[in-house]
């Protein structure tokens, strides 16, 4: 008589046990989510006692931006900490789907609100008269687009567009090409002395180059640098920021900013040209090709996706240039850009509804740059 095998029961899975994965943990969840909103509220007020009540602080603006580090950094890592304990607190299967999200979205949060929601307002805001409390409708584009000074700027914009980008990616191409034939101590002291300027603010360069454009009258001593050399080769000293003629005043101002990108986009292509192959690199030579044909036929078409990243970021930075014409010449002598007119729209005319509309112009004028550099880059990674 045969004997089956009794089998035992499997044991019942925990209540609220999901199949797969760990149960829910309220108290978890409750405390991360709690947690998160303290140490923002906190982290809020701290910055506003710093705005409001500096005398709380010895009035010292190094206190305060040694505190703001503190609560800034450490507020943040608490911030997400209490954040990942709220996130493992949901049952697995879900967590593990949310966490991406959940730490994109405090960043996607203060995109909204830093970037987005201003964007958004300054258009509105752009149909509304000069104290934004009346809708006016196309008036303010009317009154920018009928005025000179706005055409004036915007040609300006386009001259500067035309002229610094081109400019500037040339000579850090030129200097990363030919810093890479020195040897490695040269290399690197040409580099740091020419990425230098990238340590000064637009104020601080616009300042250091008013010494270099000084004028004085005739009669008298020159203190500006090249006014001091025109006179020391038997010349007249010159009112640089005052010559209209060409717009040469603009193209002296167009200096400083190539003067301080220069070395920004000589990093980025050094980088890129030390990525290239050295093996075809080597063959090109091994055919006989000279370094002008290896440059352009080897190295050029492997670095031309980073220069034309370089090209349009400085191409970003040129429609949005405001320092350097405020601190030189505030706009006068027909050197104004877009982005001082909103300045001086918004600030001194008070006139925030034709402001808004020359923001809005900008903006029109950035976005098809962005767009075209968001498609490359993402047919430079699909690429790879």
């Amino acid at each position: 008589m045969s004997t089956s095998a009794v089998t035992a029961p499997a044991p019942a899975e925990p209540v609220g046990q999901e199949r797969g994965g760990s149960p829910a943990r309220p108290l978890r969840l409750v405390l991360g989510a709690v947690g998160m909103v303290l140490t923002a509220w906190l982290a809020c007020n701290i910055f506003l006692a710093f705005a409001y009540y500096p005398q709380w602080f010895a009035s010292s603006s190094i206190l305060i931006g040694l505190l703001g580090l503190i609560v800034g950094i450490g507020g943040s890592m608490l911030f997400f900490r209490f954040l990942n304990m709220c996130v493992e607190g949901l049952p697995s299967r879900f967590s593990e789907g949310v966490i991406p999200y959940a730490f994109l979205l405090p960043g996607f949060a203060l995109i909204t609100l830093m970037l987005l929601y201003p964007t958004v307002q300054t258009v509105v805001y752009s149909f509304a008269n000069d104290d934004s409390t009346q809708w006016v409708r196309l008036a303010n584009y009317q009154a920018i687009f009928s005025s000179g000074a706005f055409w004036s700027a915007l040609l300006n914009n386009l001259l500067w567009i035309l002229v610094v980008p081109i400019v500037t990616v040339a000579f850090g191409l030129g200097v990363a090409v030919l810093a890479d034939k020195l040897s490695p101590v040269g290399e690197q002291t040409t580099k740091s002395l020419i990425f230098l300027p990238m340590a000064i603010s637009f104020v601080g360069a616009a300042t250091i180059w008013g010494l270099v454009y000084a004028y004085s009258d005739p009669s008298t001593a020159q203190t500006g640098l090249l006014n001091a050399i025109v006179v020391g080769l038997g010349g007249e000293p010159q009112p640089w920021y005052q010559i209209e003629t060409a717009r040469l005043n603009s193209l002296v101002l167009m200096v400083i900013l190539i003067w301080l990108q220069t070395g920004f986009a000589m990093v980025l292509l050094s980088s890129a040209i030390k990525a290239v192959p050295e093996d075809t690199i080597e063959a090109g030579r091994m055919d006989g090709a000279s370094e002008i044909r290896i440059f352009w036929q080897i190295i050029f078409p492997q670095v031309r996706v980073t220069l034309m990243a370089v090209f349009i970021t400085v191409l970003i930075l040129v429609l949005k240039v405001f320092d350097v014409i405020y601190v030189t010449t505030n706009g006068l002598y027909d050197t104004d850009v877009i982005a001082n007119l909103f300045f001086r729209k918004l600030f001194t005319d008070q006139q925030a509804g034709q402001a808004s509309a020359v923001v809005v112009v900008l903006l029109i004028l950035v976005l098809p740059i962005l767009i075209y550099q968001v498609r490359a880059f993402r047919a430079q990674e699909a690429g790879r």
